[in-house]
This record gives structure tokens, sequence and C-alpha cells, in this order.
């Protein structure tokens, strides 16, 4: 018996498209704390009970956030982005990077070949933000400076599905860029001054080939940090390899003793 369709749709499943709409349409941005459960009784004109289940079905889907004793946040502007960040957290930090790789390659080809002097202007923008924030030394502004001048490589390169993987991807990259700021890397290395702004002169020359190496370049070097553990890290290893072994022979002796 083939199913057909209805046209039912349940007062929860209406409040769910309304918030999702305000989650799309950037009203309630990610990040953002949520109206509390009276606020949206009132507001949605329906019951707590409701409210309830639909906040809860978004919670389950990954767009909203329960905080104990601080209430409810937006975590990700659909459920796709929920679902990405979801998979992202389980995986390692050289994976995410590697995916991360191949489409900042794109993104950047693809601004170079459609870049607008609109798009060329936000880059120089973002190019300057990014240097004074590392300048201030306030690492947590430097990161936000750092994505967002990647979300805006991406928007400049007019492919709307490539610029919102991106930006499922770099919302659930902060932890990656906090590992690579770890690292005891020279500090022309951590913050890639010359690499982001080779990255935006190819894309102000059109040249595509040029923009991809740059883009490259600069998350190779990311990822080799990530590939081989700082001194500090191998040294303490080493260490603690060199006391096993004594332990171990030193307990072998007294066995033949």
């Amino acid at each position: 018996m083939p199913l057909r369709s209805t046209a039912r749709t349940s007062l929860v499943d209406l409040v769910i498209e309304q918030m999702e709409r305000l989650i799309a349409e950037g009203e309630w941005e990610v990040g953002a704390k949520i109206p509390a459960e009276p606020v949206l009784v009132e507001q949605l004109d329906v019951g707590r009970n409701t409210v309830r289940e639909a906040v809860r079905a978004l919670v389950h889907t990954g767009m909203l956030e329960p905080r104990q004793g601080d209430g409810t946040y937006v975590r990700a502007n659909s459920d796709f982005g929920a679902a990405v960040q979801r998979r992202l957290r389980r995986a390692e930090n050289l994976e995410a990077y590697e995916v991360r790789a191949c489409l900042e390659r794109d993104a950047a080809r693809y601004a170079a070949e459609r870049r607008t002097d609109e798009d060329l202007a936000a880059l120089r923008g973002a190019l300057a933000e990014r240097g004074r924030a590392w300048e201030s030394g306030d690492e947590a502004a430097f990161i936000d400076a750092d994505m967002r001048f990647h979300r805006t490589v991406a928007a400049a390169a007019h492919n709307s599905v490539l610029a919102e993987l991106y930006e499922h991807l770099s919302d659930a990259l902060r932890g990656t860029l906090e590992a690579v700021l770890g690292t005891p890397l020279p500090e022309a290395l951590r913050h890639q001054l010359d690499e982001h702004t080779a990255i935006v002169d190819a894309i102000e020359a059109r040249d595509a080939d040029a923009a991809e190496r740059a883009a490259l370049a600069h998350l190779t070097e990311a990822m080799n940090a990530l590939r081989e553990p700082p001194a500090k890290d191998r040294d303490d290893r080493d260490r603690t390899r060199t006391r096993t072994r004594t332990r171990t022979t030193h307990h072998g002796d007294d066995a033949h003793a």
C-alpha cells in the first residue's frame, strides 16, 4: 500500500518551524541565548508543554544547547550544521584540518576567479583586522579574526554551498586553531602574516593557481604542527620511556637476584 501525504501538522511542528526560521534568518544568532520559556509561551501564544517539546526537539538535532542554570543557546543555524559539528567533535584535529584545507584551497581559487571589488575591499579589511588582533595579544580575538578572514575568502568564491559548508566547519574548528596556536612554533609561523597576505594578493591579481598555492602553503604549516608533537611533549615522552625501561631492567635484575 503506497504512502499518502497528509496536510496535518501538529502545533509542536509549527513552533519548531518558527524557531528554525528565526535561527536560519539570524534573528537568533549562533552563540546567542534564546528567550526564556515564559517569554516564548507568550510570544508564540502556545502552551508551556508545546514550547518544551519544540525546544527539546531542536536540542536533539543539535541546533540548540541547554546550559544548566543559564538557559538555552543557539548552537548551529541549521540541522545540517549541527550534524557537521557533531561529526567534527569526534574527529582528530588533523582530520578536521585536512578537510578545511580542501575547502580553503578551492575557496581561494574560486575567489581569484570571481571576486568583485567589494570582495577585495572586505578581504583587505579582514586581513588588517587579523593583524590588529595578533598585535593585541588576545588569542581569542585573533582566532575570531582569523576565522572571519577565511569566511570572507569563502564568501568571495560566490558559491553558496561552499560558503555554508565552510561556515559550519569553521565554527567547529576553534579548538583546532587553539591547538595550532598552542604549539611552540616561531612567531612568524603562528601568525602567518606573509602567507595570508599572499592569498589576498593572488586573489587581487586574479591568479587562481597562486591563490590555491598560498592557501595550501599556510595550511600545510599548520598541519605539520599538528602532526609533530611539541618539543616539550616529545622530551617528556622520551623521559617517561627511559624511566619505564629503567624500572623494567631493575625489576628484572631483582627477579634474578
